[in-house]
């Protein structure tokens, strides 16, 4: 590869990074203003105010890119998926908020770049080797670590199924827009699709179940829905232009924020098992990326 070829391919993933790591941070103010809703708003309503609030921010995106031009593609069964994916993920993470310290919410959704190199073998033809997939297994062992009974999701199984099967979804989405990345898709295009696809399906959900939210409540949830949309752009911007192998780790500086906001504003500091399991969690990952990014090797 010419050495210019080989600078711009590195500012491009310098960029991913970055963009990878703001996203984290501002997903983590995301999740608190969750959290902080306490569970009094059905969760339909929350994922619909969630999508709906976004929807102004990312408007002026649609009008630069040339209107609702900007929309036409050519993958609607990719829009389909990451759709799919997207609402899993964000309703198993929104009720595991609920039930779960954030912080363990946040490590138990570092499973996603598990289950992402899981799926990347029959979805984008990505070949793993014994190494790597004892790597996976290892974040799954984190993952019961933190199942324990003294652990702090030991109370609550419902929102550890969910949030692991929330971040069975994100590595779907994750996945899409990687696809998507790769045919051309445009970053607007991907990100309004969702916004607008995921506004309708959960107020279809969300009409049944309607509480009127107080004046703090709708703070909450409209903080949620513009700071999401922000974090949104961020990360589809970083999977578009980047490997999956070297952005997913990077996610893991969320933990340190979410530790931080959990033990500021809800007193909750994660015990021996919790730390443990996390820290199993965020080493398999930094190994798959050092073996796959740093070393070049997938085995």
């Amino acid at each position: 590869m010419p050495p210019a070829d080989q600078a711009r391919r590195a500012a491009t993933r310098r960029r991913a990074v970055l963009m990878v790591m703001g996203a984290a941070g501002i997903f983590a103010v995301a999740g608190a203003f969750v959290k902080a809703l306490g569970g009094e708003v059905p969760l339909a309503q929350v994922v619909l105010c969630r999508n709906l609030f976004a929807i102004p921010a990312l408007l002026p995106l649609l009008w630069q890119a040339g209107g609702v031009r900007a929309l036409r593609t050519r993958n609607p069964g990719l829009h389909g998926l990451r759709l799919i994916g997207g609402l899993l993920g964000m309703v198993g993470t929104f009720y595991g908020l609920t039930v779960l310290p954030i912080a363990t919410v946040t490590a138990l959704g570092f499973t996603m770049p598990l289950f992402l190199t899981l799926l990347s073998i029959p979805l984008l033809g990505e070949r793993v080797g014994p190494r790597r997939g004892l790597a996976v297994l290892a974040g799954f062992g984190g993952v019961l670590l933190m199942t324990l009974p003294t652990g702090a999701a030991g109370g609550s199984l419902s929102g550890l199924g969910a949030v692991l099967l929330g971040a069975l979804g994100w590595a779907l989405a994750m996945i899409s827009i990687r696809r998507m990345g790769d045919a051309g898709e445009a970053n607007v295009t991907i990100v309004l699709w969702f916004a607008f696809g995921a506004t309708l399906l959960s107020a279809l959900a969300a009409i049944p179940v309607w509480v009127p939210p107080t004046p703090g409540q709708w703070a909450l949830l409209a903080g949620i829905g513009l700071v999401s949309a922000v974090a949104q752009l961020m990360m589809t911007d970083a999977y578009r232009r980047g490997e999956a192998t070297l952005l997913a780790p990077f996610e893991y500086s969320a933990i340190l924020w979410t530790t931080a906001l959990g033990v500021l504003v809800w007193a909750e500091l994660p015990d021996g098992w919790d730390l443990a399991g996390m820290a199993v969690l965020v080493g398999s990952g930094l190994y798959i990326w050092h073996r796959e990014v740093t070393l070049g090797l997938r085995r």
